[in-house]
C-alpha cells in the first residue's frame, strides 16, 4: 500500500480504526506514535581472539500509542479500557491510515493485540474556553506497516 512520492506528506491527514470500523468514536485529534527498540546484548566467547563482543537482538520493546480527541459525549474510549480493566479480553488490531491530499490511503500502521493501557481526561477549567481532550493510551504487542 505504500505510496512514495517526492515531497512528504502532511501529518494531519489520517484515520484511526480501534478494531471496531468506522465512527465517530474514532475521531482522533492527535496520535503520539511508539518508540520501537531493539535490546541488543553484547557476546565474547573467552577464547576469541579477538577483544571485541559481537552484538545479539534479543528483545523488541515499544513504548505505547497515545491518542487524544475533543470528549464527544461517546464512552467507548472508556468502556474499552474499563473491559481491560475487569480482566475482559480487550485485545484489538488498531490501524492507523495516513491520507493523502484527497483523502486517499497511502501507508498504514497495524498495531496488533492492543489493549488500553490508561485512560486520562483533560482538566477542565472555567477561565479558558479550551476543548476538553480525553487520552487513551495503548499497549501492544507488535506493530507492522503496509
Amino acid at each position: 500500500m505504500p505510496v512514495q512520492r517526492d515531497r512528504p506528506y502532511a501529518g494531519m491527514n489520517f484515520h484511526v480504526d480501534l478494531g471496531l470500523g468506522d465512527g465517530p468514536d474514532g475521531g482522533v485529534a492527535e496520535v503520539l506514535f511508539p518508540e520501537a527498540r531493539l535490546q541488543v546484548n553484547e557476546y565474547r566467547n573467552g577464547n576469541d581472539k579477538t577483544p571485541e563482543a559481537i552484538k545479539l537482538s534479543t528483545l523488541t520493546h515499544y513504548d505505547n500509542l497515545v491518542l487524544r480527541r475533543g470528549v464527544i459525549g461517546s464512552l467507548a474510549w472508556y468502556q474499552w479500557w474499563d473491559e481491560a480493566r475487569n480482566g475482559g479480553d480487550a485485545r484489538r488490531t488498531v490501524a492507523i491510515t495516513l491520507l493523502d491530499e484527497q483523502r486517499n490511503p497511502v501507508m498504514r500502521w497495524r498495531f496488533l493485540r492492543a489493549r488500553p493501557a490508561a485512560y486520562t481526561p483533560s482538566p477542565m477549567d472555567a477561565a479558558l474556553g479550551d476543548t476538553l481532550f480525553e487520552t487513551l493510551e495503548i499497549a501492544f504487542e507488535r506493530f507492522e506497516m503496509e
